[in-house]
Order: C-alpha cells, then sequence, then structure tokens
C-alpha cells in the first residue's frame, strides 16, 4: 500500500510538471505569431522544429522554478498528502510560475524593440527607469489583449492543475513509503541536476543561450527556440567579458588597431554636436535610400534628406547594440554592447576614454541634452562617468507644460531649449543632444496629428515630427554666432519598427543612419560614403575633427581619414552570438565556434559558406572577429579603458 501510495504521488508530480511544458509551448507559439515577419520561418513544420528543440532549455527553466516545489513534494514527511500541505504546494507552484510565465508574454511585446529575450541585463536597465509607473500604464492599456491572453492561460494552467489530485491516504506501511523515498529522492535530485545542466557528462558545460543558435542557421530563430525565464535565470550572476586568449598582442596590435592616433590640424577647433536620435533608423530616411530601389518606398525626414544633400552620409552604416543606452557608450566611447550591456556591468565604473574626456583635455565645455526625467536610461550615471560637466533633462527644462505624459518634453519645444543653452556655452563647446519623442507609444502633441499623418507604421508620424523638430532646430541656429563653426553629427541609437522586407533582413535590424554636416567644411564634408560603418566610428572621426593629435583607444576608425590599414568592419550582437562584418563576408560566432559565414551581401544570412571552401579572406576574418573581442574584454575586465600610455 505504502509504495502504491508513493506511486500515485509522482505520477501527479510529473503530470504537474508536465503541464509548464504545455504552456511554455503556448507561449512560444504566441511569442512567434505576435513577432512573425521578424523570423524566416517557412511553414508549421519549421516552427515546430524549434519548438522541439526549445523543450531542452524549458527544461532548465521549468527545473530551476520548479526545484522546491519538487523537493517539498516528494519529501517523506507523512503529511504530503494532507489537503492543508497540498495547497501550500498550489500556491508555491504558481506563485513561482505564474511570475516565471509572466515574463515570456511581457517578450511577446518587448521583442519587437529590443529583438533580444529579456535577461538581467535588461531588468537592471528597467529598474533605473525613473518613470516606470507611467510605462507600466501605456504599456497595460496599449497592450490589454496580451494581458489578456496571459491571463486566459493562467487561469487554463489552475484548472489542468485541478484536474487530477493527491488522494488523502493514511501510511500503513512506513517501512515501504521511507525506503521508497529513500532510493526517489536521491534518484530526482540527480535527475534534476542532469536535467538542468543539458546531459550527464563531465565534460560538457551547462546548457547556455548560445547552444540554442547551434539548431538554427538564421540567427535569430535562436530566440524562439529559447523562453525567457531561461534567458534570465541564466543570466543571473553571469560574467560575459571572459578574457580569452586567441591571439597574440602582436596580431590584435597589427590587424586590429585598437590604439589610433591622426594627425590633422584645424586653423580652428571646431565646436562638435552630436545627435542620437530615438529609434530613428535608416529605414525612414529618403536620402539613405536613395540606391536601394526599394520599391513603393516613402520618406518621412524631408529635413534631413535636404541636409543630407550638403552633408557626408554613409548609408551602409549599423549600431553597435540593441537599446539607448548601448548607442552612448558605442558612439561617445567606442565602446560596444554584446549579450551584456557595458553600461550595466559592474565593469563601466572605471576611468574611461571617451570623446568627451578628449574634449575636456582640449578645453572644450562639455553637456549632455535629454528630455525625459533626469537619470531616465542611466544617461545621467554613465555620462558622469564619462565626464561630462553640464546634464541637462527635464528638471533643467522646468516646464511640465511641454511634458508628454510618458517619456518627457516633447521633442520640438526641447531642441529650443537645447539652442538657447548653447548660446551661452563658452566654446568651443562639445553637446550631444539625445533625441525622445520617436518612441512608444508613437504620440505626437495635438497641434501636429492633422498634419502629421505619417504612414503603415505608427512611429513614421513622429519621425515625421522630429524631423520637423531638427528643422526648426537648425534654422534658429543659423541665425547663432557659433553655427558655422559647428560640426553637426547625427546618427539614431537603434532601429525600431520595419516596414519594408529589406529591413527586416537580420543585419539590416541594426541599420542606423549616420550623417556628417559642416556649415565651414561642407565642400570637404560631402557625398555618399556605401562603405561600413557604425557607431564606433563616430568617436575616432570626431577625435580627427578636432584635430586630436595623441595616442587614444578606439576600436573604430575615423570615417574621415586617409590614414593606411583603417579596415571597415562592424561588430554587434543578436542575443547569445556575435555578427561579425568585414571584406566581402558576414562571419556568425557564438563565442567558441563560427557557426555562420555569409556574403556581404546577404543580410538575410540564408547562404550559409561555413561548409564550403574557406579562403584566405575568411580565415583572416574569422581571426579578426575573434582578435577583436579578445581586446574588447581584456581591456574592459582588466581596466584598460582609459588613455593608452605613451
Amino acid at each position: 500500500m505504502g509504495v502504491n501510495f508513493r506511486l500515485s504521488e509522482y505520477r501527479v508530480l510529473v503530470y504537474r510538471i508536465s503541464l509548464g511544458y504545455v504552456f511554455y509551448f503556448l507561449a512560444r507559439v504566441l511569442f512567434f505569431a505576435f513577432n512573425a515577419h521578424l523570423f524566416a520561418i517557412i511553414g508549421i513544420s519549421g516552427l515546430l522544429r524549434l519548438c522541439y528543440f526549445g523543450i531542452a532549455f524549458d527544461t532548465t527553466a521549468l527545473l530551476y522554478i520548479n526545484s522546491l516545489f519538487i523537493i517539498l513534494s516528494v519529501l517523506p514527511l507523512k503529511i504530503n498528502t494532507k489537503p492543508g500541505y497540498q495547497k501550500g504546494l498550489f500556491i508555491l507552484y504558481f506563485v513561482t510560475n505564474l511570475l516565471a510565465y509572466a515574463t515570456d508574454f511581457i517578450d511577446i511585446i518587448y521583442y519587437r524593440f529590443s529583438q533580444v529575450r529579456l535577461t538581467k541585463g535588461t531588468l537592471d536597465l528597467l529598474s533605473d527607469e525613473t518613470n516606470k509607473k507611467a510605462l507600466f500604464k501605456h504599456f497595460s492599456w496599449a497592450y490589454w489583449y496580451i494581458i489578456a491572453i496571459y491571463i486566459i492561460c493562467c487561469v487554463a494552467w489552475v484548472i489542468s492543475y485541478r484536474l487530477i489530485k493527491v488522494n488523502d491516504i493514511k501510511i500503513t506501511n512506513r517501512r515501504a513509503y521511507f525506503v521508497t523515498s529513500a532510493i526517489m529522492v536521491p534518484l530526482i535530485v540527480l535527475l534534476m541536476v542532469g536535467a538542468i545542466r543539458g546531459d550527464f557528462k563531465h565534460s560538457t558545460r551547462p546548457i547556455n543561450m548560445v547552444d540554442a543558435y547551434k539548431h538554427v542557421t538564421v540567427p535569430n530563430q535562436g530566440d524562439i527556440v529559447l523562453n525567457t525565464p531561461f534567458t534570465i535565470f541564466r543570466t543571473l550572476g553571469s560574467h560575459p567579458f571572459k578574457v580569452e586568449h586567441w591571439v597574440d598582442k602582436s596580431y590584435i596590435d597589427t590587424n586590429i588597431k585598437p590604439v589610433k592616433q591622426y594627425n590633422r590640424h584645424p586653423l580652428t577647433r571646431p565646436n562638435i554636436m552630436v545627435i542620437i536620435l530615438e529609434s530613428m533608423a535608416r529605414e525612414y530616411w529618403g536620402s539613405m535610400n536613395r540606391e536601394t530601389n526599394i520599391a513603393g518606398f516613402r520618406s518621412y525626414t524631408p529635413f534631413l534628406d535636404s541636409l543630407s544633400d550638403h552633408s557626408l552620409i554613409f548609408t551602409n552604416a549599423y549600431a553597435n547594440g540593441r537599446q539607448s543606452i548601448h548607442a552612448m557608450s558605442s558612439v561617445l566611447a567606442g565602446i560596444p554592447s554584446f549579450q551584456t550591456a557595458f553600461t550595466s556591468s559592474p565593469y563601466a565604473k572605471q576611468q574611461i576614454q571617451s570623446i568627451v574626456s578628449i574634449c575636456d583635455s582640449m578645453d572644450y565645455q562639455t553637456s549632455f541634452f535629454h528630455g525625459a526625467a533626469n537619470g531616465s536610461m542611466g544617461f545621467q550615471g554613465f555620462g558622469n562617468i564619462l565626464g561630462y560637466q553640464n546634464y541637462f533633462g527635464r528638471n533643467e527644462y522646468d516646464n511640465e507644460s511641454d511634458f508628454d505624459g510618458i517619456w518627457g518634453i516633447w521633442d520640438e519645444p526641447f531642441f529650443q531649449f537645447v539652442g538657447r543653452n548653447l548660446n551661452d556655452q563658452k566654446r568651443p563647446f562639445m553637446a550631444t543632444l539625445f533625441t525622445l519623442s520617436s518612441h512608444d507609444p508613437f504620440q505626437i502633441p495635438e497641434k501636429y496629428r492633422a498634419r502629421f499623418k505619417g504612414g503603415p507604421l505608427p512611429i513614421d508620424k513622429c519621425v515625421q515630427y522630429t524631423d520637423n523638430s531638427l528643422r526648426q532646430f537648425f534654422n534658429y541656429a543659423k541665425t547663432q554666432p557659433w553655427y558655422a563653426n559647428t560640426i553637426f553629427i547625427i546618427t539614431a541609437d537603434h532601429t525600431s519598427q520595419t516596414y519594408y522586407p529589406e529591413y527586416s533582413k537580420e543585419i539590416n535590424r541594426f541599420a542606423v543612419p549616420i550623417l556628417i554636416y559642416s556649415p565651414k567644411q561642407e565642400s570637404e564634408l560631402k557625398g555618399v560614403r556605401t562603405d561600413l560603418a557604425s557607431q564606433m566610428d563616430i568617436y575616432p572621426t570626431i577625435a580627427d575633427l578636432i584635430g586630436y593629435n595623441k595616442p587614444f583607444r578606439s576600436w573604430g576608425r575615423s570615417l574621415v581619414s586617409s590614414a593606411p590599414g583603417e579596415t571597415p568592419r562592424v561588430i554587434n550582437s543578436l542575443g547569445a552570438v556575435y555578427q561579425f562584418m568585414q571584406g566581402n563576408y558576414i562571419y556568425i560566432f557564438d563565442g567558441n565556434r563560427f557557426t555562420g559565414v555569409f556574403p556581404m551581401a546577404d543580410k538575410g544570412l540564408t547562404y550559409n559558406l561555413i561548409r564550403s571552401s574557406q579562403n584566405a579572406e575568411i580565415k583572416k576574418g574569422m581571426q579578426d572577429c575573434k582578435a577583436l573581442i579578445q581586446d574588447y574584454n581584456d581591456r574592459i575586465v582588466n581596466k584598460k579603458l582609459s588613455s593608452p600610455a605613451p
């Protein structure tokens, strides 16, 4: 009787854990359904194949979440079957499981903006937000249907759990009861450890995010294999900045050239204004798409298009990260962010050479402008690390009548505020403006709703509004004495919603514009460039333009230098894998091995050459990718981000 009693408990336990697989499967299908346009999956069979591979990651997540529940279910406590004990297990089961399950539903919406699964680093960024309450209200209202689906799934899960119960049976054979438990409890714990790791081999490391990508040919499909509780658990306490030793330092110095030096000598030091446009992807700019031949293309940036005619623009440029704070480190300090954002890591609190510190050493006045609440997005904290002398946010603007109700001050009035403040800056100045209004929930002021109708995407009207706000800012700036001697560098922090299939391709989800405009040097800084460029090239470009002649650390290159040996390259990260672009190829690297090599024109990553014969260029590209990552991690971990030794 005692043996049968325990077997009955075990069967119910298996059923309860199995329910987790069912509802994780549903969450995975929903995740795909709401983001299908971002994934190149053909047919139901392709989706089911990825769901099958996801079982291993679901197993790890479910066992992490339910470890205490499982142990309490199998311990020989003699009260296991009592109604009160079972009620306690019920509460524990659903408190832990439904909280974790909610993260999968958050990702259904958040993924379309970040295009990577939520991780511990993402949660750290969200925790720093000062307007969490307003954001929660907005997203709850805007995406109520996701909350409704989540509640329906939760109710179905609870009902399913209650269908099979543990009967309250009195123990009549205590010896059999304890002998059975003595055998089964350690066996179950052993099985749990093996399942969490992925297998029982001593030589195998625990299953990790990168393992999802070995099952796919297109990297972002790995995000369907994964689940959000797994990605959060696996990044808790992780140390992604691992120092490797793939190549010698001499190889890095020769091929990556992490220390740059330029010899430009401008007659007067120009003012520098860096404008980072929120979510203003290359897809929305007409001037960046004149040669793309996209059928029915429509531009939403008439002012920026006209400014491009008098500027040096880069139509093959890419972001080095996925989020706004990633752009701040990439653009201003040339430090990209991969699986974990550098800015949210403990390594960010070190001396960092950046365009801010370089300008400070050249007696520039430095200022950062962002219309959100001070501290939002981590900008003010990281700005202090970089050494900005002044920070101007919503507090300094001090006029709540221009508050958009969610993020901060509307772009148009805030840009005018920036212009007036620049009049008071000591010259030369280096100013950074991070815009705000082209952000979900994609609202514009009431007075412009009839004028800016937008297009098929909600963001389109916001792009029109911000473009017009820039027009008014430049109209004002032209009347000021500092304008003629100012170099403007305009880019975007990251991409956002996509409409044209060309920009839904994996590589082009990082496609951002780069524009350099100088009223004084228009003859020199004018034209269209199609060579590879990225956000981390902006920092060395500015250092070159202002005539900084000392050695400085940079993984990017000056986009206006004719110095030999400056190799155009781009590196960023799609989840747990690196994307590296150089020469004629795109490389996919998971930190241990290369899983893909694609022709440069194959932005959708459809023609993998990894199994074909590898030529000398491919072999060198792989080596350069590893060398850059090695030097990146070494300099971050060992605090070598300051000025290089003379």
